[in-house]
């Protein structure tokens, strides 16, 4: 029998790299649903690769065209939030997650109520609503899936360890374009600047939050909810190589690292066949050439971002949220200009001390707040 598979996001990097993966292995895999944001297009290309029989276009908009391209398929239209909760809750076994930003929130959350397998690709359906969603998957015995290649690695590593086994968890962080860079020469970067990381291919956002290391902040809170560990028990070190993608120190003193080539292939497969393996056509680790492998304690002068994440990580409540939502608008503005790249953190600090951070009740709380910071940064951007 092949495993049954929505995935959420199919036209996005992780989607695409899904994909290849699942067409590399179709004796073991069967597509049942895709969606995607706006690009009726591609997503009707993959619908009809892959059989799927539903496809979910975000935007409304978009249906009319994406009914014509699935005209002669066994393929099913559909558009809006019910048909995105349809696509998670549906046939599929197991829900791959990678719709960027808050938009993945209620398929996410319907399909870990549903009792889905869940691999996460999507930083904020934990960073926003990890309480929640943990919850959630208690009660409805769902299991969540880190496909964050940082989270991926402490879930290879911690195998069946008991919590009580684990002393820290250690997250790699590459230090991204401005790792060397002096504090002049970080506000006067360009977002073309920014965007160019030594090691990753990845979309601007996602390169931008690399560059002020807000991403690593993110996969702190993220961990949090994953494994349970407090945040005294988690650091971050700069591995500009990007090989060593997290470790676990365990209570006896041993450490346990997972290793591999910068590609997202090797933590999807993980989460695609786990608990067993299989091959994926990413380089091979040649440790030999590499010849050093290095580690280093980051700097949160130069990089702010850090020390906020945690402290809205300590703080619970809504803070997470407020932190997530925060960051976009200030990535966003900085993309299009509006703002230089120091003032992506100082923006995130401001929101979160203006913001009541009260802890959300559901989902619908979760997106009413970053509605109303990204509010309250559009105000204080138009106050300056």
């Amino acid at each position: 029998m092949r495993r049954k598979l929505a995935i959420l996001g199919a036209t996005g990097s992780v989607g695409k790299s899904t994909l290849d993966l699942i067409e590399r292995n179709s004796e073991r895999f069967e597509v049942v649903a895709v969606t995607a944001a706006t690009n009726a297009e591609a997503l009707a290309d993959i619908a009809r690769r892959t059989g799927a029989r539903l496809a979910v276009v975000s935007d409304e908009r978009r249906l009319s065209d994406l009914r014509e391209l699935l005209v002669g398929s066994n393929c099913r239209a559909a558009a809006g939030d019910q048909a995105l909760i349809e696509a998670a809750t549906g046939e599929a076994e197991l829900v791959i997650a990678a719709i960027v930003g808050c938009a993945g929130l209620k398929p996410v959350m319907a399909a870990i109520e549903a009792g889905r397998t869940v691999a996460l690709a999507n930083k904020e359906a934990l960073v926003t609503a990890g309480a929640l969603m943990t919850e959630a998957a208690i009660r409805s015995g769902a299991t969540l899936l880190p496909v964050d290649s940082e989270h991926n690695a402490i879930f290879q590593c911690l195998a069946c360890s008991r919590n009580d086994d684990v002393a820290k968890l250690i997250l790699t962080a590459s230090g991204g374009p401005f790792r060397t860079a002096s504090a002049e020469m970080m506000r006067n970067a360009t977002p073309a600047e920014a965007v160019a990381h030594p090691n990753w291919s990845m979309g601007a956002k996602i390169s931008v939050d690399s560059a002020t290391m807000m991403n690593k902040g993110l996969e702190l809170i993220e961990a949090h909810h994953l494994f349970g560990v407090p945040s005294k028990r988690m650091e971050i070190i700069i591995h500009p190589q990007s090989v060593v993608h997290s470790l676990v120190e365990f209570v006896d003193g041993s450490v346990l690292a997972q290793l591999g080539s910068p590609d997202m292939r090797i933590p999807i497969a993980y989460a695609l066949a786990w608990p067993e393996r299989i091959p994926t056509p990413a380089q091979r680790l040649d440790l030999a050439s590499i010849a050093r492998l290095e580690f280093e304690q980051p700097d949160l002068t130069r990089f702010p971002a850090l020390r906020i994440a945690r402290e809205a990580l300590e703080a619970g409540g809504s803070a997470p949220a407020v932190l997530n939502a925060a960051n976009e608008a200030a990535v966003s503005r900085f993309l299009t200009g509006s703002i230089g790249f120091t003032d992506i953190p100082r923006l995130v600090e401001r929101a979160l001390e203006e913001s009541n951070l009260a802890a959300p009740g559901s989902i619908a709380e979760v997106l009413e707040i970053d509605r109303l910071t990204r509010q309250r940064v559009d105000a204080v951007m138009q106050a300056v």
